[in-house]
Order: structure tokens, then sequence, then C-alpha cells
């Protein structure tokens, strides 16, 4: 599970820097832009922020939880 709570909190901070800066690259993908043709290049940021603070969250979560203790 520690494992687990570090790769999420990668991954939340990967999509929150995806989501900020937009790399054309990665927003022109096909899931991407069909998340933009639904809820429109607003809603599909705030989409992105809210799952990435959940990650994060669970990601924390699970860290102080699941510490090694020395």
């Amino acid at each position: 599970m520690f494992y687990l709570a570090i790769f999420l909190i990668v991954y939340g901070i990967a999509v929150y820097l995806i989501t900020a800066f937009k790399p054309k690259k990665i927003w022109n993908m096909g899931k991407i832009q069909g998340f933009v043709k639904i809820m429109g290049s607003a809603g599909t940021q705030v989409f992105f922020y809210v799952f990435g603070g959940a990650s994060l969250g669970i990601g924390i979560w699970l860290l102080i939880k699941y510490w090694p203790a020395a």
C-alpha cells in the first residue's frame, strides 16, 4: 500500500501539471478532446483538477496510514 500511495501522489501531481500547462501533444489526444466536447474546456479542467486532488488526497492518506515504521 505504501507504493500505491507514492504512485497516487506522483499521478496526482502529473494530472495537476498537465491540466495547468496544457501541453498541446497531450491536450489534443482523442480522449481529452472527447471530454472537452462533452463538458467544455472549463469543465474539463475542473474535472481534472478534482480528479488530481482526489488522487493526491487518497495518496497522502495512504502514505500517512501505511508509513513503514523504522
